[in-house]
């Protein structure tokens, strides 16, 4: 005689994954997209999930708030940043760990959601409109601190060093992400640098932390 068995599910668990990250990524190219073209307040949660064909209920599996999406590839790439953060070459010293780690983040995280009209540099346009709009700057500074945060953790980590008794980790991890910040807003702002999507944004990020060495340390004349 058979043995009752439950009913399972027909698609592996990795498609499911991969569907769920499709509808995922839909969802934010669609939110970039209208807040480009109506603006932010104007755009509404309706309108995000009418775009990709799926209903309220489902964008709320996904997010919060229309908030939560605005910043979705922002919060994707500190994710991915803080992992690389974390393996680097143990011989690499704390400001070449931060590099190599933007860097490479922003590349990973470009390649792993390429779309029609691409979701990083969509979001990459949005730096300006962020600034602009006081609630999303408001989140988007609190998510900067709380990297600040983790990032001072890793470094510390990475140094020996006890961050409650030096401010070293602490000090490079605010300044470092007043830099990124400073190469977002002139992505956003600098039009030439647009068109260059990606590529702009790597080489505006390069040239900043280029500079915070002799802009520290270094004489200005």
């Amino acid at each position: 005689m058979a043995t009752p068995t439950s009913a399972v599910d027909p698609q592996p668990a990795g498609l499911r994954e991969r569907k769920k990250q499709r509808t995922r990524d839909a969802l934010v190219d669609a939110a970039n997209r209208l807040f480009l073209q109506q603006g932010y307040a104007k755009t509404t949660i309706d309108e995000i999930a009418a775009s990709v064909e799926v209903s309220q209920r489902t964008f709320f599996r996904y997010f919060a708030n229309k908030e939560e999406v605005a910043l979705a590839v922002l919060a994707d790439a500190e994710e991915t940043f803080l992992g690389l953060l974390r393996d680097r070459p143990a011989a690499e010293n704390p400001l070449e760990a931060l590099h190599g780690a933007i860097l490479e983040a922003w590349r990973t995280l470009d390649r792993s959601r390429l779309t029609e009209r691409g979701s990083v540099a969509g979001a990459l346009e949005l730096f300006e409109l962020i600034e602009s709009t006081p609630t999303l700057l408001a989140a988007h500074l609190r998510h900067t601190l709380q990297q600040e945060g983790e990032v001072t953790r890793i470094l510390a980590e990475r140094e020996g060093l006890d961050p409650a008794l030096d401010l070293r980790p602490r000090l490079l991890a605010a300044v470092f992400g007043a830099v990124i910040r400073l190469a977002h807003l002139s992505y956003a702002t600098e039009p030439d640098q647009r068109g260059h999507c990606m590529d702009g944004m790597l080489a505006l990020i390069d040239r900043h932390i280029r500079q915070l060495g002799p802009a520290l340390a270094g004489s200005w004349h």
